[in-house]
């Protein structure tokens, strides 16, 4: 990836973070809920090598065709997993996210990204679309859910019940299963935006 070092150094630690994160979700005891998170474990930690600035460290030319042959594989079981939520859709646009980065890695010389005169290739920019909007509908949906005690007007505001999980773990909480997919989404464009 290119940019500046050290806007890449955050972005390494943001997916790096969070795929640290999905690996303590793994101890879930919702068999469902491990392997989402291990699917997500596997984005950060592979998001997080690819964004190393390049100034720092350029892989082999090998690394980008096993980056797409690893997160291709991802994506085929993305797109079984699909058969039982709709959610595993999202991972599919992941990975199939990251084979293209991977291409477009393999494919430039020297690494080097530039949109010449053609400006931003249409699939780029169908990918920075989704992302853009994943992102924006998590972060409303991360928004806190108000209701009013009383019913009556200047009645004090209380948290919207949790749906019975008080007995949950940390690990098993869908805010912070959301706030991960967010942050991932996030770093999706950042590394997006530059190809």
């Amino acid at each position: 990836m290119h940019g500046s070092a050290s806007s890449g150094w955050l972005l390494v630690a943001l997916c790096a973070a969070t795929g640290a994160y999905c690996l303590l979700r793994m101890r879930s005891s919702i068999e469902e809920q491990r392997r989402a998170a291990g699917g997500e474990a596997l984005m950060g930690f592979g998001m997080a090598a690819m964004a190393v600035p390049a100034a720092v460290f350029t892989p082999p030319a090998w690394v980008w065709p096993a980056y797409a042959a690893v997160f291709g594989a991802a994506g085929l079981r993305a797109l079984w997993a699909a058969r039982s939520g709709r959610h595993h859709l999202h991972h599919l646009v992941g990975a199939a996210a990251m084979v293209y980065m991977a291409v477009v890695m393999a494919g430039s010389p020297a690494h080097a990204h530039g949109h010449g005169a053609s400006g931003t290739p249409l699939l780029t920019g169908v990918l920075l679309l989704y992302f853009a909007g994943y992102v924006l509908l998590t972060g409303v949906r991360l928004i806190p859910v108000v209701t009013v005690a009383g019913g009556g007007p200047g009645a004090p505001s209380v948290p919207a019940p949790d749906g019975g999980r008080a007995g949950a773990g940390w690990g098993d909480r869908p805010e912070l299963a959301r706030a991960c997919r967010l942050s991932m989404a996030i770093g999706m464009l950042a590394m997006l935006l530059p190809l």
